[in-house]
């Protein structure tokens, strides 16, 4: 029962849930610096490291909108999801 009715019915908090997660943990560079220390990377501290440490404008650029990219993209299809619902819905 709980596979037939619970979990898709959970479907669209847990898909909300993740991105209120994912969001966020993506643009932190400071916290992790502050917390753990140079030796575990994350990819805001990788980002930043490329622009001011390593100067490399371009590797940073390409890393930024590929970030961006992995944002944007599910953003959009749950936006898609959520209306397609709503549209069943009337």
């Amino acid at each position: 029962m709980f596979w037939l009715i619970t979990f898709p019915l959970s479907l669209p908090g847990v898909a909300a849930g993740i991105l209120l997660c994912f969001i966020p943990i993506v643009g932190e560079f400071v916290i992790p610096d502050l917390l753990a220390g140079s030796n575990s990377l994350m990819i805001g501290q990788t980002l930043w490291l490329e622009f001011f440490t390593n100067k490399d404008w371009p590797v940073a650029s390409a890393a930024a909108i590929v970030l961006l990219v992995l944002l944007v993209v599910p953003l959009v299809l749950y936006d898609r999801l959520q209306r397609a619902q709503l549209e069943e819905a009337r």
